[in-house]
């Protein structure tokens, strides 16, 4: 049974997720993600989400984060704030983010392309972006490959990764450990121990060393032995299609 790129992203995030996380869930593969890990791996897990929906157990793909299908067995409804109140309680284990720019040190863009006062595109802002990325124990970021979203630099910096490498993040106030892994239509990537730059751990199947190295716009070091991405199960795929997103809502499509 074949895979498209967006059910392997889905599945791949899916399995970093721990039983005991409290997951800060964003709209689109994000929510799908998610619910693929509740129903297969980890039931335990606690789904929270912007709008302030605590302990989310829905039986229907929501179409944003405030959808009401979300307060179905919610275990609370604390709006807004109260959410974020969990970030900074330093409650939340897991935030997944996408950024419409990312670089090699993991910090994310979602504020403007180009000059801030006078940009080629104003971009929708952090959101809770910024407290996800700031405060959440792990980060996992979610994005398509592309030499566009992966700039040598960034036009704003809206959500910090490593800043300018893993010690300028232990040295900062922030109280979150930053991202642990990066996972896109191509591959899966991690952060160097040392210096908090991007590194490459798998490239999904059919994908070439080339294509990756073509769609990044900093140096990337891929290895000419990269292994290949443990593909999604029958199981996992039987899951997204029949149960979570069965119209292919965010599954159908290799574009986003």
């Amino acid at each position: 049974m074949s895979a498209t790129r967006s059910e392997t992203m889905a599945c791949v995030t899916a399995r970093l997720v721990k039983n005991t996380d409290v997951i800060f869930v964003g709209t689109g593969l994000p929510m799908v993600a998610t619910y693929l890990a509740k129903q297969l791996y980890v039931p335990l897990a606690v789904m929270v989400f912007e709008s302030g929906i605590v302990d989310a157990n829905p039986t229907e793909l929501a179409t944003g984060v405030g959808d009401l299908r979300l307060v179905r067995d919610a275990a609370l409804h604390l709006g807004m704030r109260g959410a974020l109140g969990l970030l900074q309680a330093g409650r939340i284990t897991l935030g997944m983010l996408g950024a419409a720019e990312i670089d090699r040190f993991g910090n994310m863009n979602s504020t403007v392309i180009g000059d801030y006062l006078h940009p080629a595109v104003r971009l929708p802002g952090s959101g809770g972006a910024n407290d996800i990325a700031s405060m959440a124990a792990r980060v996992i970021i979610i994005a398509r490959h592309s030499k566009r979203r992966f700039p040598e630099s960034l036009s704003y910096l809206t959500s910090p990764g490593f800043l300018t490498g893993r010690k300028a993040r232990q040295a900062s106030p922030l109280p979150g450990r930053g991202p642990i892994s990066l996972i896109t239509d191509l591959g899966t990537f991690g952060f160097d121990e040392a210096s908090g730059e991007l590194v490459v751990e798998t490239l999904h199947a059919g994908v070439e060393r080339d294509e990756v190295i073509d769609a990044t716009g900093f140096p990337l070091a891929v290895p000419s032995d990269v292994p290949e991405t443990r593909p999604p199960t029958v199981e996992e795929l039987a899951a997204l299609r029949t149960r979570i997103d069965p119209d292919g809502v965010y599954i159908g499509e290799e574009s986003a």
